[in-house]
């Protein structure tokens, strides 16, 4: 790779460097030296969308260099999974690494169960009472893996700028995300986009058939505002 093509990748804007990354790494040894630039230049690594998707297409690699790159950019891993309740997020950030969708929404419910306590994992699905008790860093933490591992597409956060700008109107909500098509609601699992193409905000689901009070109750969690 020529110094014209490293400078282009390291002054390129984070949406044209998110495309870039994917044919960088095609180039094993010319792409890998402007990804080294790029960490090299960016120290201390802040998480954000271009770094992840670095972190995400090294772990694919799964060669020798690509490791030495993240065992010196990413020692302690891509973000800390911080939790007030002793959560372990690290199964879910190896799926949304590997871009597993499908198993990566289905241990996202699990996981919301576990920060709702013992009667939450007995019946498999949360109160609207108990989301409003989740600590903050806990769906900080849950949001920040969906977001991050999925090029700002997916996560809570993302959802829920989407119901602002709707007037925070749930009907017109789930069509924009692609959870009811005019009176149908999306059918689970096969009629959901468990990849990229899906429309922003598809991911993660959350029960929305037993009514709106669990997602307003999230949306309306603290956690955003700080």
């Amino acid at each position: 790779m020529s110094d014209t093509e490293t400078l282009s990748f390291l002054t390129a804007s984070p949406k044209k460097q998110l495309e870039l990354i994917p044919e960088l790494v095609k180039d094993s040894s010319g792409g890998l030296a402007i990804l080294t630039e790029f960490l090299q230049t960016n120290q201390p690594l802040v998480p954000n969308l271009v770094t992840a998707k670095i972190y995400q297409v090294l772990h694919q690699l799964q060669t020798s260099e690509a490791q030495q790159l993240l065992d010196t950019y990413f020692p302690q891993g891509f973000i800390p999974l911080t939790s007030e309740r002793n959560i372990d997020y690290q199964p879910l950030a190896q799926l949304l690494l590997a871009q597993n969708w499908q198993e990566a929404d289905t241990l996202t419910r699990v996981k919301m169960c576990e920060l709702a306590g013992d009667a939450a994992i007995a019946r498999k699905w949360v109160y609207f009472t108990e989301v409003q008790q989740f600590p903050s860093s806990d769906l900080q933490t849950l949001n920040q893996l969906w977001y991050l591992f999925s090029e700002g597409k997916f996560g809570f956060a993302v959802q829920r700028k989407i119901w602002l700008g709707v007037g925070k109107d749930f009907d017109k909500l789930w069509p924009k995300i692609g959870w009811k098509n005019g009176n149908e609601w999306t059918r689970y699992p096969n009629a959901f986009t468990w990849d990229l193409s899906a429309p922003v905000g598809h991911l993660p689901l959350l029960n929305q058939i037993r009514g709106v009070r669990v997602i307003a109750s999230l949306f309306a969690h603290p956690a955003w505002l700080e």
